[in-house]
């Protein structure tokens, strides 16, 4: 995909970049403490092709949460909503992305939604294959065909760094399996939740994928059904009132568009039936969202009138 420059959208980046002084890398995973915390870039993709950009928007990064929401619709496709609904909830939480806390006071032991932590864990145990390889091959595949983009890959480096320091998603795991919401072993689910987290790419790949998600699943350039439009729905559903970590609400009132978040500092927007928006920002708020990220999509929205609100 080839994205032309826009000098308007060159000088929203170079304005939210002085935000990234305030915010800090996620070095608790080693790997990706090796950020440049100063890096910002962005890429806005339309229904009829066009596609802006700004900054350096060839830098890959991995998806981290990001890959929830789209892990999410490949399971619901695969398993259907009653299932997955079964096994995970559609509430919003206000705890931290990775809290056992609400698993442990709940009556039942079921994460109250799939962009936590304890929620995106059962929805990947739910991705089917008879191995890691061969479940985390038809999640890529899935994400290569979104983003239009064969290249698509995890980062072995990442992915391994995450493993060795994924101690609080095996307790929430261990959690999880003595309740029996999940089935098989833990170690294997971390090993593939790793990989699945470290899947990159670029902001070019991320807002094709977010403009599938804004055109309620359909290829923008083939007008192919590449997800059921109730999928992409639910989907849409959930980055409002989850996306954004435990900031969705003060983000749903400021910015108003379906987004998802990820501690490596990409963000995922669907601004619905107009835009998709990759956005890559490393340095990170308190909450774990990319800060420049935000005051980006700050000023888009109220420069574009962007908010579906």
């Amino acid at each position: 995909m080839i994205c032309r420059s826009d000098e308007q959208l060159k000088l929203m980046v170079e304005e939210a970049r002085k935000w990234t002084k305030a915010g800090k890398v996620a070095d608790y995973i080693p790997a990706l403490g090796l950020a440049n915390p100063h890096d910002l870039s962005i890429a806005i993709h339309s229904p009829n092709g066009e596609c802006v950009s700004a900054g350096d928007i060839e830098k890959k990064f991995t998806l981290q949460s990001i890959s929830k929401v789209i892990s999410l619709a490949l399971v619901l496709m695969e398993q259907g909503k009653e299932d997955v609904f079964e096994r995970v909830g559609m509430e919003p939480t206000g705890d931290p992305f990775n809290s056992i806390a609400k698993l442990e006071t709940m009556a039942v032991a079921k994460p109250l939604n799939p962009m936590i932590n304890a929620g995106a864990l059962v929805v990947t145990h739910m991705i089917e294959g008879n191995s890691v390889d061969e479940r985390l091959n038809r999640l890529i595949s899935f994400i290569q065909t979104l983003s239009a983009d064969s290249e698509v890959n995890y980062c072995k480096e990442v992915a391994k760094s995450e493993y060795e320091t994924a101690h609080l998603n095996r307790a929430l795991c261990y959690f999880l399996k003595e309740h029996g919401v999940i089935q098989e072993e833990v170690e294997p689910l971390i090993d593939l939740y790793t990989k699945q987290c470290a899947i990159e790419m670029n902001c070019l790949d991320l807002a094709r994928i977010g403009l599938v998600f804004a055109m309620d699943g359909k290829d923008p350039d083939t007008g192919k059904q590449l997800m059921p439009s109730a999928v992409a729905r639910i989907c849409k559903t959930f980055m409002v009132t989850c996306g954004m970590y435990n900031a969705s609400g003060e983000f749903a009132i400021k910015i108003g568009i379906p987004a998802k978040s990820g501690v490596a500092g990409g963000i995922m927007g669907a601004v619905p039936g107009k835009y998709g928006i990759g956005i890559f920002g490393p340095a990170l708020d308190e909450t774990g969202n990319s800060i420049a990220g935000i005051k980006l999509l700050e000023l888009l929205s109220e420069n574009y009138r962007l908010s579906m609100f």
